[in-house]
């Protein structure tokens, strides 16, 4: 779509999104906003490393600032959006699985507790990061048994491994919570209803 399908955006260019997630994406352009992908090229384990001992959603923060900083140095004079999300259960961060039996290692962790999800977002002007947002879901996870793990498992298939916590809250995965807290788009990886605010207040927003 071309730059003028999004009227509500004010940039002279499409916002620049350092993610390749389709699901960020669409967030951004169903809020009326210009994107374009670039992906960072961040190694995010290597940015946990050297940030350990950092809070869980501080975390985020810094892989969102990381994102957004690799794009941004090779764009200066671009507007560049980095995010990431952390998943925290009990301070401890869970990334995504790498097969199924992971993926049923972390629901059998998950399973009868409440967990975090920060979302944390990082905006560049530039060259450098002049705004940063996050935003905290906590979700609580029904008491499943392995049987129970395993029928859900089979269900959502092999997408499992593409999510921190194997699974996706807009799918078949909304049958593992008992309760949920927090901003749909914060579940889904990017705290936009802040993040909004801050683009108004930098001027890139109609209204």
């Amino acid at each position: 779509m071309s730059h003028a399908s999004f009227p509500l955006w004010r940039g002279p260019e499409p916002l620049i999104l350092a993610s390749t997630s389709p699901t960020r994406r669409a967030l951004l352009e169903s809020a009326g906003l210009a994107v374009e992908t670039r992906a960072p090229g961040v190694d995010e384990r290597a940015v946990e490393a050297q940030a350990a001992g950092l809070a869980p959603e501080a975390l985020a923060q810094r892989l969102a600032d990381a994102k957004a900083l690799a794009v941004a140095r090779a764009a200066p004079d671009r507007v560049v959006l980095g995010a990431d999300q952390v998943l925290a259960l009990d301070g401890a961060v869970l990334h995504k699985p790498a097969d199924r039996a992971a993926a049923a290692a972390h629901l059998a962790r998950l399973q009868g507790r409440t967990h975090a999800l920060h979302a944390a977002a990082a905006l560049a002007l530039g060259g450098a990061v002049v705004d940063r947002v996050v935003a905290t879901a906590r979700l609580t996870v029904r008491p499943l048994d392995a049987a129970a793990i395993a029928a859900y498992l089979d269900a959502a298939g092999p997408g499992v491994t593409g999510s921190v916590g194997a699974y996706r809250i807009e799918g078949v995965g909304i049958h593992l919570f008992a309760r949920i807290e927090g901003d749909h788009a914060t579940i889904l990886g990017l705290p936009l209803l802040p993040l909004l605010a801050r683009l108004r207040g930098h001027g890139l927003l109609a209204f």
